[in-house]
């Protein structure tokens, strides 16, 4: 499984400003109090007000204490007090105080880390169709966590977030159809769940879109789109699309050839610490690209690309170590890094490495 491009992160907690019981008018106007406090970033005020409501058992105030105790507002952070709150709203039926006892669950914060209470209080809070505990839910479904894995059950709980907009939910229904994971393999019912979370703002599904445009997977191929949704996902710091809009900057696909936009690109992403984008921006430093010709940030930019055992960035920092170019001529310096190259599988590494005796 490619977990790393699989969103299981879940979102902050948030705070409930409007309480759907019947409850006392007096405690209404001071929970409402209370909230208002939040929202001009009172959290003193909020958390005496919380407090005193939520010892008289008022869920909702047992709720927004539990998350002002979660992040730390107006008191110090303790985990353990939060989920205590979240606890007894959760007993009430408090919907989002069960799903963030259960997400408390899953990352062992304030309790012992147990998937299955996870799962449990995840459950319950999908009884009233939460969005996020459906998504949380899916998300154990697919890892195996407290439930054992199922790519189907996974695929059902994500599309009933994805239903109801989940901008998370609809991109792993996209990558879940692109794997041909609990489904047939889709590369068009893939686009259109990626396309829905990319025009909510969702930054992978943003770049997992313009790769599909550029390479016509799922779609025809279309370097302006891709551009298009490169740049979208690369203006939110994505690396890999602010690479990627790099490249096309400097091939020209979709773009008028610019190698100063491209390198600007490059740069943003090497800074960033992308290995590929640091040896491109070697390159273009090495041929003056876009940049004036600098052999010295050539070389610092191989080596910050050679650190992260990119074979590219070595044989080319070696090349640079042989003739002297930015750095000290050393030809055992230059052999060991081919060395490194080839190591890694590059065959113009091993080839340079054996022309020196």
């Amino acid at each position: 499984m490619e977990l790393k491009k699989f969103i299981t992160i879940a979102s902050a907690s948030i705070f409930v400003a409007a309480v759907h019981c019947s409850s006392a008018y007096a405690d209404q106007q001071r929970f409402d109090k209370g909230v208002k406090c939040i929202n001009n970033q009172d959290y003193n005020c909020s958390l005496i007000i919380f407090t005193e409501l939520a010892e008289e058992g008022y869920a909702a105030a047992q709720y927004n204490l539990g998350v002002l105790y979660e992040k730390g507002d107006g008191v110090k952070q303790d985990y353990f007090v939060a989920a205590d709150w979240y606890r007894k709203a959760a007993a009430q039926g408090d919907t989002m105080a069960q799903f963030n006892l259960g997400a408390m669950y899953d990352k062992g914060q304030g309790v012992k880390q147990d998937y299955f209470a996870a799962v449990d209080w995840y459950r319950k809070a999908t009884e009233r169709g939460y969005t996020r505990a459906q998504f949380s839910l899916g998300v154990m479904y697919y890892e195996g966590h407290g439930v054992k894995q199922d790519y189907f059950a996974a695929m059902d709980w994500f599309l009933k977030a994805a239903e109801q907009g989940s901008a998370r939910a609809q991109t792993n229904l996209g990558f879940m159809y692109s794997k041909g994971q609990g489904v047939k393999q889709d590369y068009f019912a893939a686009v259109n769940w990626y396309r829905k979370a990319a025009e909510q703002g969702n930054v992978f599904s943003q770049h997992i879109l313009g790769s599909y445009y550029s390479s016509g997977i799922g779609i025809k191929q279309d370097y302006f789109a891709a551009v298009n949704w490169y740049r979208k996902a690369a203006e939110q710091g994505y690396v890999k699309a602010q690479y990627n809009l790099g490249v096309l900057y400097e091939k020209g696909y979709g773009v008028k050839q610019d190698y100063f936009v491209a390198a600007n690109w490059y740069r943003k992403s090497a800074e960033q610490g992308y290995a590929q984008a640091q040896y491109n921006l070697g390159v273009m430093y090495a041929n003056g690209y876009g940049v004036k010709q600098d052999y010295f940030a050539a070389a610092d930019w191989y080596r910050k690309a050679t650190a992260q055992g990119y074979a590219a960035a070595q044989l080319n920092l070696g090349a640079m170590h042989y003739y002297g170019q930015g750095v000290k001529q050393d030809r055992q310096e230059a052999k060991e890094l081919f060395g490194k190259a080839c190591d890694n599988r590059l065959q113009e590494g091993c080839d340079a490495y054996a022309s020196i005796k």
